[in-house]
């Protein structure tokens, strides 16, 4: 199963916010849209980097005064990210192995074309098994 089959299935709308905002700015995106992270760009197809829930709390943690500070600052840079067209199984590897929880999605021209959690692959892994799974009862019961 590749990434577009989960795009496909969970949509391609991704949350983006400009590096230049405050990162009250982006605890209220999060918040609002109810995610665990955004993909930092400035211009809604480059990926400059990603913000998450976990970069608010060191930035509170710093005692930083998060209406002054912006994104930028405390982002993950670079990010990593896969295709559209690699596998489910090799994106949920690499999530692992660099103990991430999102992973944006690019197209052959390097735009971006969605986001992924490690929750979306579960499900889509799960999806898939439990449709094997059918297919082989149903090829049992029936066959003979």
């Amino acid at each position: 199963m590749q990434l577009t089959q989960v795009l496909a299935h969970k949509g391609t709308h991704v949350i983006t916010i400009h590096p230049d905002a405050t990162v009250f700015g982006l605890a209220s995106v999060l918040s609002e849209n109810q995610i665990g992270a955004v993909v930092v760009s400035d211009d809604r197809e480059r990926v400059l980097g990603l913000a998450t829930e976990r970069d608010v709390a060191h930035a509170l943690a710093r005692s930083r005064n998060i209406h002054e500070v912006h994104v930028s600052m405390i982002m993950s840079a670079p990010v990593t990210m896969m295709t559209e067209h690699d596998s489910v199984n090799h994106a949920m590897e690499i999530m692992t192995t660099q103990r991430i929880r999102h992973l944006p999605i690019i197209d052959e021209d390097f735009q971006l074309c969605g986001i992924v959690s490690i929750g979306d692959l579960v499900k889509a892994r799960l999806d898939q098994l439990e449709s094997e799974r059918a297919a082989l009862v149903n090829y049992i019961t029936h066959r003979g």
